[in-house]
């Protein structure tokens, strides 16, 4: 089992930044991949960015140039950094890892952007 705890949302206004970690703990071993993901209010979930575990990334195209994940390996936490906030960023963002055939999902954390 993986437990995956997000933190660092809130409220803040346009144009600003936020940085969100995920911290993994349990069986991490052979964690092949982490994302983030986000779900706003009245959609669908939908991704945000990934990191492999050779450190490789890969953004949702809206988001690329504003959104940045990485990784301490030191700490087994994921980072996602969110700069230039608008208020359609507002949702729910939640961390996943993929271990083999297994997700696992954090219990989100939420961020509102709005003046």
């Amino acid at each position: 089992q993986v437990q995956l705890v997000e933190s660092g949302g809130g409220l803040v206004e346009p144009g600003g930044s936020l940085r969100l970690p995920c911290a993994a703990s349990g069986s991490i071993f052979n964690i092949n991949l982490m994302a983030w993901y986000r779900q706003g209010p009245g959609k669908q979930r939908e991704f945000v960015a990934h990191i492999l575990s050779n450190g490789i990334s890969g953004y949702a195209d809206s988001l690329k140039g504003r959104f940045t994940i990485s990784r301490d390996n030191a700490k087994n936490t994921v980072y996602l950094q969110m700069n230039s906030l608008k208020p359609e960023d507002t949702a729910v963002y939640y961390c996943s890892s993929v271990q083999g055939p297994k997700v696992y999902w954090g219990q989100g954390t939420q961020v509102t952007v709005s003046s």
